[in-house]
């Protein structure tokens, strides 16, 4: 299939997104922060999913983003939204690139501390920067300014979910170009087989560098939007919490696959805000258990185990394929 081809059930899964903007309202600033989550998702799948980085530090490029985007508008008055967007990416994917090279060294253990510690790295030097960053009361008064000259962000949130709607849809689709091309398929390689690859000619270290950077700009424009769209930049951007979270996100969705970042983001997003509703103390408790059975009863996520109950259909529907008796 080629990489620019969209399939019909792709195409109803990104009407999903609009249609709930008529059919869910009063739900428009959620509704956002479900996207701008699912493209930060996104961009961690990228390095776990296709090239096996695992890492619990990824919200420091997360909050890079919101900080650069929120101190742009709101210490240096640059209130053009998507220049800051693309500014936000260039900082974090810098970040991305410097600390690849550490990252990309070890096995699984290293990088799990490697992109812990750089993640606690940014987070004190936010904290104690009080009068640049608003430390534990948050950067306030990011005004974004009129979105393309013409739209501001109301409160309601409709040009905050079309924006995010609008990058998230970009952004993946470059991101599925990237992994349907041949650089996506030597990161499949090396998450399978890495001692392999150099065979192969394929230089392992520069790719994951390559992906590493992505990813990191990625995150970027993700806490980019957060910043924007919610007019607040708070320091639980760079916290472990975000990191994690995201992981969980990964497995509920299935990691691999790109549309698992979206799909896990979304239900945990939906989940985890019915839930604190219900009992703001508790809520974490179903999380975990919905965490747990996803964990026993469908390996692979939500598109693992659709994938599973699709096949025997598929492969019984093949003509090519001789049926047993």
């Amino acid at each position: 299939m080629k990489a620019w081809t969209w399939s019909v059930p792709e195409a109803v899964f990104w009407l999903v997104p609009v249609a709930c903007y008529f059919l869910f309202p009063g739900y428009l600033v959620l509704g956002s922060q479900v996207l701008i989550t699912g493209l930060f998702a996104l961009s961690l799948d990228l390095i776990l999913g296709y090239a096996g980085i695992v890492s619990l530090g990824h919200a420091a490029f997360f909050g890079l983003g919101a900080y650069t985007a929120g101190l742009l508008a709101a210490r240096l008055g640059w209130h053009e939204p998507i220049s800051a967007l693309a500014i936000s990416a260039l900082v974090a994917a810098t970040g991305g690139f410097v600390s690849s090279f550490l990252v990309v060294r070890g096995g699984d253990l290293t990088r799990l501390m490697v992109t812990l510690g750089i993640g606690l790295l940014l987070y004190e030097p936010a904290n104690k920067a009080a009068f640049l960053t608003g430390g534990v009361d948050g950067l306030s008064g990011v005004d974004p300014g009129k979105l393309l000259g013409w739209r501001s962000f109301d409160l309601a949130g409709h040009t905050a979910y079309w924006y995010s709607l609008a990058v998230l849809f970009i952004v993946f689709a470059l991101a599925r170009r990237l992994v349907r091309s041949p650089f996506g398929l030597s990161l499949r390689g090396i998450r399978e087989g890495r001692p392999r690859m150099p065979a192969l000619g394929t230089p392992v270290r520069w790719r994951l560098v390559a992906v590493y950077t992505v990813a990191a700009g990625i995150a970027g424009i993700a806490g980019a939007l957060l910043a924007q769209t919610t007019q607040f930049v708070g320091l639980e951007t760079l916290g472990f919490n975000r990191s994690a979270e995201l992981v969980i996100m990964l497995v509920l969705g299935g990691t691999g696959r790109l549309y698992g970042a979206l799909i896990g983001a979304a239900i945990f997003m939906v989940v985890q805000d019915y839930l604190s509703g219900v009992n703001p103390v508790y809520w974490q408790f179903w999380i975990g258990l919905l965490l747990v059975a996803m964990v026993l009863f469908a390996r692979g996520g939500i598109l693992g185990a659709m994938e599973r109950f699709a096949r025997p259909r598929r492969e019984a529907s093949d003509p090519r394929r001789g049926r047993h008796t």
